[in-house]
């Protein structure tokens, strides 16, 4: 700033400082800021010279879906449309205040996140069973997955006895004990045992019923009996068709796989080439898990970026041959079109899962920008990659797979930066010393990638499957480059021989690659502590957590060093979880029981599945056949009493006759029975509550008892001895009767494909 002679005038101190920041357009915007924050000032400043604000439009859709996600009932879709609307036009109004344009992009982007969501469910919205039917269904077989004990069907049904068209379901999956002669497109008609898809196991538990709502799938089960193939006149539409025949192919190329190479590695050999686990052995699937690399059997980034990269190499390579070609044209944009055109092949062949394609669209994003000149590795790319995949599928946000592919990258990407340092030149300049230096430094960069992306992915680790493995990087750093350099190279050799027959020695070679990764896993998973389960973690250090992990992946500038603040929270939050008290069957057919020993009683008859869920949420390891989970637990014919802290009885009761002792000693009763309305405990959760509200979890506290569900929320109830605090008032039936026996819950195999891939 000059004076009125033209000399320069300095500016007070207590002046407020202005920053002038570069923009887009040319013209200098101003963000004027207080004394005391030069130090933001000029960190926002560097944020917008390197681009750094385009990432934060990614984070805020991601919001809007997250806010979209606990709305309550069915919103509509003018509201958060004509609300993107109006921040846009005020954005565009606004342009050259920057602070004002920016904050009006943020909420534009929210708004748009919550729309993409409304536009997402109501795209996909069908019936769903509601109760349990044994009936005649006709349907198209859509895919086959072979199990180790018969297949997995996904039907299009075209009919269902006694329910009516629009009640019906449009996809069901369905086990058959043999499935011979079965293959996709084929019109088959058979007996059903359904059920309607489950519900989570606990709040926060995994959710497949909603998973399954995405999906089209309303109802899963078993074939009872013969399955019976039957002429169509119409057959199915082409979709289908095509769809099938891809099934089909990807079956054929599994089977031969499997059989070129035998045993378990044959299994993990065909599953990295078409995506059908379902010939992986149950002991080798958790062999792989304990090692922490079981990422390695389900087709997502690491896949695709290495088949991508194969292609590459192999088109760049063929064209280098030619030197008129290699001199004149683009190569490497040649050999970029080429890898994209072979990962959107691998994509389809694999079975275009949800990981498979979101995986895809970042390769296709990474190779695009080669296209275009601009540096396929940087946060921007992966901010569109992120936007793509998100305004197709909102629902991927709550999956494990897209929090923890796109965590473990950003993080790694934040590392780039202080990866880039000077090479160290090797002793004497000779060839064996700079190849020493040359591995030596690979070793680093896998070493140190892999520790990033496991303390990036440990929060979602622990919130979705509560367990952590800490011998994981030296399960990675060995397996890893087996799986570089020998096993997806191979598979894309090995694809490429298919259609000639020349095929089986190069899966041969791929499959001592794989048997080598499995001894590996073997030596890793025996190592004691190798898979350490830990208490689920709670919504709110989840939150924390995940915004350290953003804050320290978009900012360019030190406003990375904000991070320490909610990551520390989080981390003080996650060290101290709050555990629930009591976990109770969707159906009551069993529950949890926190006793005086500080451990979890099981009492009733709940599923093997959902009581491990249960246990693995509390951090206990303990399996649902441990003979401990019973023994603080008192059981009759009439129902169960746990002994629980402070000197509370919970009443588990089975009998209506148990009903009179029960009520007036214990301070909450569980049934699935209806309670009578004159039963003073303090909670009374009995059947027609739990089908209002689902599974539900108590937390005992000085003052009141907590109750939360899967279908209504919190809820929070004072203590009283007099007031009885009911989920439902029922009528008390005449005379006590005996209840029927309580029988086991018989729940289909849950999908365990998000923790699979992660």
């Amino acid at each position: 700033m000059e004076d009125n002679q033209g000399k320069p005038r300095r500016i007070p101190r207590s002046t407020a400082r202005v920053v002038a920041l570069p923009w887009s357009s040319g013209v200098p915007q101003i963000w004027a800021l207080p004394d005391g924050s030069a130090w933001l000032s000029r960190n926002i400043s560097l944020e917008v010279e390197q681009r750094r604000l385009f990432p934060w439009i990614a984070v805020f859709f991601g919001l809007g879906i997250v806010l979209f996600f606990q709305a309550e009932g069915r919103p509509a879709l003018w509201a958060p449309v004509g609300a993107f609307t109006v921040c846009s036009a005020a954005a565009l109004a606004l342009r050259r205040k920057l602070a004002i344009f920016s904050a009006m992009i943020a909420l534009a982007a929210l708004f748009a996140g919550f729309s993409a969501g409304v536009i997402r469910a109501r795209s996909v919205a069908a019936p769903a069973l509601t109760h349990l039917v044994i009936t005649p269904i006709t349907g198209f077989i859509e895919t086959i997955e072979d199990r180790e004990t018969g297949k997995r069907l996904l039907l299009r049904v075209t009919g269902m006895k006694d329910v009516a068209d629009a009640d019906r379901p449009h996809r069901v999956r369905v086990s058959v004990r043999s499935g011979e002669g079965l293959s996709p497109g084929q019109l088959i008609v058979g007996t059903a045992r359904l059920l309607p898809p489950p519900q989570a196991a606990w709040p926060g538990g995994y959710d497949f019923a909603r998973d399954a709502s995405f999906k089209g799938i309303g109802a899963v089960g078993s074939m009872v009996g013969q399955v019976r193939l039957i002429d169509s006149l119409e057959g199915p539409d082409w979709p289908l068709r095509l769809a099938a025949r891809v099934d089909e192919a990807r079956n054929a190329l599994t089977e031969r796989i499997a059989s070129a190479i035998g045993g378990a590695a044959g299994g993990v050999g065909a599953a990295l080439v078409t995506g059908k686990r379902g010939l992986i052995p149950e002991p080798t699937n958790d062999v792989l898990r304990g090692a922490g690399i079981y990422h390695i059997v389900s087709i997502s980034g690491l896949h695709m970026v290495l088949a991508a990269g194969t292609f590459f190499w192999l088109a760049r390579a063929l064209l280098a041959l030619a030197p008129g070609v290699a001199l004149l044209w683009p190569v490497k944009k040649i050999a970029a079109v080429a890898a994209m055109i072979g990962a959107t092949i691998y994509c389809i062949f694999s079975g275009s899962d949800v990981a498979t394609e979101r995986s895809l669209v970042m390769t296709l994003v990474m190779f695009g920008a080669v296209l275009v000149d601009r540096p396929a590795l940087s946060i921007r790319n992966l901010s569109i990659a992120a936007l793509i995949v998100l305004a197709r599928e909102p629902e991927a946000l709550l999956g494990p797979s897209f929090q923890m592919s796109f965590g473990a990258v950003a993080a790694m990407m934040a590392l780039v930066p202080l990866m880039h340092r000077p090479k160290l030149e090797g002793a004497g300049g000779g060839i064996v010393a700079r190849g020493v230096v040359w591995i030596g430094q690979a070793l680093l960069g896998l070493v140190t990638t892999t520790l990033v992306a496991s303390f990036a992915t440990a929060p979602f680790a622990a919130y979705h499957f509560q367990s952590l493995n800490p011998y994981g990087l030296i399960g990675n750093a060995l397996a890893l480059p087996l799986v570089s350099l020998v096993v997806m190279p191979s598979a894309v050799l090995g694809v490429l021989a298919y259609p000639f027959g020349l095929d089986r020695p190069i899966w041969q070679v791929m499959g001592a690659a794989v048997s080598q990764v499995l001894d590996v896993s073997v030596w890793v998973g025996s190592f004691s502590g190798s898979t350490l389960v830990v208490p689920a973690l709670g919504n709110t250090a989840l939150v924390l957590l995940s915004l350290g992990l953003v804050l320290v992946s978009v900012p360019a500038s030190a406003l990375r060093w904000l991070a320490f603040v909610p990551a520390g929270a989080g981390l003080a939050l996650a060290a101290s979880p709050d555990r629930y008290d009591v976990f109770i069957d969707r159906d009551g057919a069993g529950a949890a029981i926190r006793g005086r020993s500080g451990q979890l009683s099981l009492v009733g008859r709940p599923s093997d599945f959902v009581a491990e869920q249960w246990l693995r949420a509390d951090g206990d390891s303990r399996r649902a056949d441990d003979g401990s989970l019973r023994q603080e637990a008192k059981c009759d014919a009439a129902g169960c009493v746990v002994a629980a802290a402070e000197g509370r009885w919970i009443a588990f009761v089975q009998d209506f006759a148990a009903f009179e002792e029960d009520c007036r000693r214990a301070a909450v009763i569980v049934t699935r029975l209806k309670a009578p309305p004159t039963c003073k405990a303090s909670l009374v959760l009995d059947g027609d509550g739990l089908k209002e509200r689902g599974a539900a979890t108590i937390r005992f506290r000085p003052e009141a008892v907590e109750l939360r569900s899967v279908r209504k929320g919190r809820e929070v109830r004072a203590w009283s001895g007099a007031e009885p605090h009911r989920t439902e008032m029922s009528a008390a039936p005449e005379r006590p009767r005996r209840a029927q026996p309580v029988p086991e819950q018989d729940f289909p195999e849950e999908d365990l494909q998000a923790q699979d891939e992660n």
